[in-house]
């Protein structure tokens, strides 16, 4: 609804001018600013009351200069002269009051029955002249209204300006009214607000740059906090062994930034404790894998190697016993493939340096989609490689195991029938290999830890299908990182899609 006045849409934009002002955003600005805020009205303060103090003194001094002047210089006005009441004046147009003792601006009126029957103003310069002044019907109307108290107040009078007048009653039953001009008084205000005004203008600046740099070196600890804070939050403390930054200088401990500054050491001192505890127990994990891995190598090998002589063996075998040799010799294959696997990621943890050489990677995904054919025929598999061959740096082999990988994570996790289409293309510097299938895609809950190691997707499957376990797509991640790479997944019913990123040559 818009006010029948306007005042809505006034309010609106100084509302929308009052939000559109720029507001400190740091502690220091704030400060700073709250500073200059407190000073500003404690000086409008000061200045308003020292001009109110000025202005009622000296109004007090005019009206007690009008109580000691009384109605001499009005009562004067009644008779043509004041040393020869009824003569003409020597001088035309002007009256002849008694101007004794009287200061120059002093009016003077003498009111019968509401009518102003003579008024004069005393002039500047010496001699005994007078000036009649010709009232307006609203000075008149004004005049009439003064009471006569006893008490001086303000009226405006036509070329003359405000007066401080005080009536009294006069002898004949007329009204005498004496006023003095307050332009000497509102001069004075007028210079004290002047004068207020520099010096606080002045005060405002200096302790605006005073108030920021004291500021600004009373907060110095708390910048190096967030100084510190920030190369924390720059550090890779996902994995690995981390070096913290040093400490945050302290500060008193009494003050508010010091206790911050402590509180912040402290913590960084049990994030450290904690983060080198944590990379203790990885080191004593892979330790403990990689071990376990090497020693299990043999007798794995040694397990398979029997079974696989003993189904040689020329002579008659019962069924049960060859099924059962059959199944030792498949599950000691697989568990060779899986140390195999475990010992990779452990020399890749450790950080072992892989091959650095030239890799055709269309022929390397070529040779991958035709081992996925003959492995999954019931999917159908679609090739799309670019024009030009996409080369990268590194080992041809663990990039095998890459692809390899990836094309047996779609097969396994995707029904008979899934369309898995495999892309290379090269974008920029970068060579980008894509697995995208139109299976059911990746659960919810399984996708932030796909590439985490003994991930299964479907259990159930895996163990029906007497592989998967959970080891793939780890090493996956792990060597795409390895040759400085990402590896991605965007998954959802019916589109999943890997996306492999390596520096290309």
């Amino acid at each position: 609804m818009r006010d029948g006045n306007g005042k809505g849409p006034r309010r609106a934009r100084a509302a929308s001018a009052l939000r559109a002002l720029p507001r400190p955003r740091t502690m220091r600005a704030r400060l700073t600013a709250g500073l200059l805020v407190l000073l500003a009205l404690s000086c409008a303060a000061v200045g308003l009351a020292a001009v109110y103090e000025l202005d009622g003194f000296l109004t007090g001094r005019l009206d007690q200069q009008l109580q000691e002047a009384g109605a001499r210089f009005p009562a004067s006005l009644e008779h043509g002269s004041a040393t020869s009441p009824g003569k003409p004046s020597d001088h035309d147009g002007d009256e002849r009051g008694d101007i004794r003792r009287q200061s120059t601006g002093t009016f003077g009126a003498r009111l019968v029955g509401g009518d102003v029957t003579n008024a004069a103003v005393v002039p500047p310069g010496s001699g005994t002249a007078v000036r009649n002044v010709d009232p307006t019907a609203h000075d008149e109307a004004a005049l009439a209204a003064v009471p006569a108290d006893g008490r001086a107040h303000t009226v405006c009078i036509s070329g003359l300006g405000d007066y401080r007048v005080l009536a009294t009653p006069g002898k004949d039953g007329d009204v005498l009214i004496t006023g003095l001009p307050t332009e000497p008084v509102d001069a004075a205000v007028h210079r004290l607000e002047l004068v207020a005004s520099l010096v606080f203008g002045v005060t405002l600046v200096a302790a605006g740059v005073t108030g920021a740099l004291w500021v600004r070196w009373s907060l110095r600890p708390l910048n190096r906090v967030a100084a510190t804070a920030t190369r924390v939050s720059e550090l890779p403390l996902a994995s690995g062994e981390v070096a913290l930054p040093p400490r945050a200088p302290g500060a008193d401990p009494r003050s508010e930034v010091g206790r911050v500054a402590g509180a912040f050491n402290r913590m960084l001192g049990h994030v450290e404790d904690a983060l080198t505890k944590r990379h203790a127990s990885e080191e004593r994990l892979r330790t403990f894998a990689a071990d376990a891995s090497h020693e299990l190598r043999t007798p794995v090998a040694s397990v398979r190697g029997h079974a696989e002589l003993a189904l040689l063996h020329p002579g008659p075998v019962p069924p049960k016993v060859t099924r059962a040799l059959e199944r030792i010799a498949a599950e000691s294959a697989r568990m060779g493939e899986m140390v195999d696997d475990l010992l990779l990621l452990a020399r890749l943890d450790a950080g072992r340096p892989l091959e650095r050489l030239p890799v055709d990677l269309t022929r390397l995904v070529l040779d991958a989609v035709t081992d996925a054919r003959a492995a999954g025929p019931g999917h159908r598999w679609v090739l799309e490689l670019a024009e030009e061959p996409v080369t990268v740096t590194g080992d041809l082999h663990r990039l095998q195991q890459v692809s390899a990988n990836l094309l047996a994570n779609a097969r396994v996790h995707t029904p008979p029938g899934t369309r898995v289409t495999v892309s290379l293309e090269r974008d920029g510097k970068d060579a980008v290999l894509k697995v995208h299938d139109d299976g059911p895609g990746v659960p919810e809950d399984v996708r932030p830890g796909v590439f985490e190691r003994f991930t299964r997707a479907d259990r159930r499957r895996a163990d029906a299908s007497g592989s998967g376990a959970g080891l793939g797509l780890s090493i996956v991640a792990a060597v795409v990182e390895a040759h400085d790479g990402t590896v991605g997944l965007e998954s959802s019913p019916g589109a999943t899609t890997f996306t492999v990123r390596l520096p290309a040559v």
